[in-house]
């Protein structure tokens, strides 16, 4: 039997769903640079044939550590979910001679490398400087045309984003990126493999965005995702993901398979994915592409990763359309024959539809709750207003426990404020919409107050 390293870190599709499929194609060991979540710790134990736990700076030099556990047991593959430990798996394999992202990987995390790749490949995109401090900041927000967004480059779920619509926000709008970016490490949502990554920060001008003439129902967002692989150095489109409207900045608060474009404006988002990923000379990885929709058919590439997509993304795919991409890349890895899609599924040929709903402590319009509330998921699922055939479940392992505070809401933080995570099953993509649009007004409702207990109620600025 085949063996298999999985390297655990945040972030990526659920631990134990991404487990359960590795541990049906190979033996696997699981290495932990993050804590395991409690609802899936003792189930972990089961599946594995070891479990090894690396966490914090005892871990070392983390190639290093992830090449010694490899060849501790033997294993035939290594493999990770994670955004944040994506390139120290890269580097591991090639030192140990196995299928990977490859050399390359790198151009896939670090936003800025990415975004030079693709200005000199003519790959359409937004302007775009990278920032190393407030100086830095100023001369690029009086060089490019604002509004502007400013990013940490090693970041993901939206963490540390900062508008910036006069030069006079600036110095605040820097100290408030660093003051997160510090913030998500203590959390574990922070780059583990490259020493000072908190501190890389590109700032970006913000495109005119719309959904309008991609989509035949409106409350769609303006961006979406193209799923698939890279095979042997191959592009392999899989299906693509719709939002909703994100959060001011830009924290996304659903996403939603399959996306309800027609066929012609799917291949076009395709091609232009296509040109994305080809620049950044990939070999074997998962792949999530997001593309931002404009008007006249124009469109940008926001980003790409050497990953499958987080939250509930892989584990709708396969629900919808009948693809294990986690196993399909584990047999990959393993020198397997995979039947690979020839092109990217199209929502005619979905059975049904699933999307996966942040819950945050916004309404619809992306104002603050007027009071606290208590997550309580049983709460919500005997009362949510759903359409006939809808089902609703909760990620136990992504959100809080019932009877917790839902947190304010911090434009800056991003995903880091949520309170759940939610699976939505419907029969199609435009009844997910519609249902996440209804639960998302209901939940301040439907939810019970948080009491007298809680911090006081005010966001950070």
């Amino acid at each position: 039997m085949s063996t298999v390293l999985f390297v655990y870190a945040k972030g990526g599709p659920p631990l134990g769903y991404a487990l359960s499929r590795v541990a049906a194609r190979a033996a696997v060991h699981l290495l932990a640079l993050s804590p395991l979540p409690p609802a899936v710790a003792a189930s972990a134990g089961r599946r594995c044939a070891s479990v090894v736990t690396a966490e914090g700076p005892e871990r070392g030099d983390l190639v290093s550590l992830i090449v010694a556990r490899a060849q501790e047991v033997g294993a035939d593959a290594v493999v990770t979910f994670s955004e944040y430990a994506v390139v120290a798996v890269a580097e591991a394999c090639a030192k140990l001679g196995l299928a990977g992202a490859g050399p390359s990987c790198a151009l896939a995390r670090d936003k800025r490398l990415m975004r030079r790749v693709w200005a000199q490949q003519g790959v359409p995109q937004p302007r775009f400087r990278p920032v190393a401090d407030e100086r830095e900041l100023h001369e690029a927000a009086a060089e490019l045309r604002g509004p502007l967004l400013l990013k940490a480059a090693w970041s993901a779920g939206s963490t540390a984003h900062r508008i910036i619509r006069s030069t006079d926000e600036v110095p605040a709008a820097w100290r408030r990126a660093r003051e997160v970016m510090a913030e998500s490490a203590g959390l574990g949502y922070a780059e583990l493999h490259v020493a000072g990554a908190d501190a890389d920060f590109l700032v970006e001008e913000i495109v005119p965005g719309t959904a309008e003439g991609w989509f035949g129902q409106p409350g769609w967002g303006d961006y979406v995702s193209v799923e698939g692989a890279v095979v042997d150095g191959v592009f392999r489109p899989v299906c693509l993901s719709g939002r909703m409207p994100t959060v001011e900045p830009f924290t996304e608060r659903a996403g939603i398979t399959p996306a309800a474009l027609p066929s012609d404006a799917q291949q076009r988002v395709v091609a232009l994915a296509r040109r994305a990923v080809d620049a950044l000379g990939l070999e074997n990885c998962g792949i999530h592409t997001e593309i931002k929709l404009g008007a006249d058919g124009r469109m940008w590439v926001i980003e790409t990763a050497a990953r499958f997509g987080g939250a509930m993304t892989v584990p709708q795919i396969e629900e919808v359309f009948g693809l294990d991409l986690v196993g399909m890349l584990v047999d990959q890895l393993l020198g397997r024959a995979v039947n690979w899609p020839a092109e990217a599924r199209p929502a005619q040929v979905a059975r049904g539809a699933a999307g996966s709903l942040v819950v945050l402590a916004v309404d619809g319009d992306g104002a603050a709750w007027p009071d606290r509330r208590r997550w309580d998921f049983p709460a919500v699922r005997d009362a949510a207003p759903l359409s006939p055939g809808s089902a609703l479940s909760v990620v136990a392992e992504n959100s809080l426990p019932d009877g917790t505070p839902v947190p304010v809401y911090d434009p800056a933080a991003g995903a880091n404020t949520m309170a759940a995570l939610c699976l939505l099953s419907a029969t199609d993509p435009e009844t997910v919409l519609h249902d996440f649009r209804n639960l998302v007004d209901a939940l301040p409702r439907l939810l019970p107050a948080a009491g007298d207990d809680t911090e006081p109620l005010e966001a950070r600025s």
